[in-house]
C-alpha cells in the first residue's frame, strides 16, 4: 500500500504531510514513557509485516496490522508507522521520503479512527470484543485502501482504474487482518489485558 514518488500532486502531498505532522505531534504528546517499548515493538512488527509482499494481479499487497496498532497504541500509531515507513524508504526504497506523509496518513489515520470507534467495545467481554476486534482489523484496511484511492484519483482521474484495483486487491487482506486482530485481542485480553486498557 505504498505510493511511490513522482505520482501524487503537490496538494495531495501537502495534505498528507500536514495530517501526518499533526498526528505525530499528538502521538508524541500523548505518549506515556512507560509505553515506549510497546510502541517500538509495534513499529518493528509493522516494519516486518509490511515487507512481506504477496503478488495479486499487477500489484502487491501486504499485512499492515493497522487495526491492532490502533487498538493498542491509539495516537501512538502515527509516530510508530511514520518511523517504520521512513526506515523502509531509506533501506529498501519502498514508497519514498517525499510521499512519506501521504503513506503514513493512509495507514495511520484509519488505525486511529478504528481506535476511537471500537475501543469501547474492545473493553467489553465476550462476543462484542471479538466482533469489535475483527471490525478494527477489517475496516482499518478498507479505509486505508479508500484513502489511497482518494489520493490517487484526486491527483488524476486517470488513476480511477488503479484505485478500484487497489480496493479489490485488498479485500482478502481485510478479512485476514480482521481474523488476526480478533485472535490477538482475545489472547492479550487473557494474558496482558492492560495492553488493551482493560482493568476488570
Amino acid at each position: 500500500m505504498h505510493i511511490s514518488e513522482g505520482i501524487l500532486s503537490a496538494p495531495v502531498l501537502l495534505t498528507g504531510g500536514a495530517i501526518t505532522v499533526v498526528g505525530t505531534a499528538m502521538g508524541l504528546k500523548n505518549l506515556d514513557y512507560d509505553r515506549i517499548m510497546t510502541v517500538a515493538m509495534f513499529t518493528a512488527t509493522f516494519f516486518v509485516a509490511s515487507l512481506i509482499h504477496v503478488p495479486i494481479g499487477p500489484g502487491n499487497v501486504h499485512l499492515i496490522l493497522g487495526g491492532l496498532m490502533g487498538i493498542i497504541l491509539g495516537w501512538g500509531c502515527f509516530p510508530a508507522i511514520l518511523t517504520a515507513l521512513f526506515l523502509q524508504a531509506i533501506f529498501f526504497n519502498y514508497g519514498g521520503v517525499i510521499v512519506l506523509g501521504v503513506n503514513t496518513t493512509t495507514m495511520a489515520l484509519p488505525a486511529l479512527l478504528c481506535y476511537f470507534i471500537f475501543t469501547p467495545w474492545i473493553k467489553k467481554n465476550g462476543t462484542k470484543r471479538k466482533i469489535a476486534a475483527f471490525c478494527c482489523g477489517f475496516f482499518s484496511i478498507l479505509l486505508s485502501s479508500i484513502f489511497m484511492a482518494i489520493a490517487l484519483t484526486t491527483t488524476d482521474q486517470g488513476f480511477m482504474g488503479t484505485a478500484k484495483l487497489v480496493i479489490a486487491a485488498h479485500l482478502p487482506i481485510m478479512v485476514i487482518e480482521g481474523i488476526i486482530t480478533m485472535f490477538t485481542v482475545a489472547f492479550l485480553s487473557k494474558v496482558q489485558p492492560e495492553f488493551l486498557g482493560i482493568t476488570e
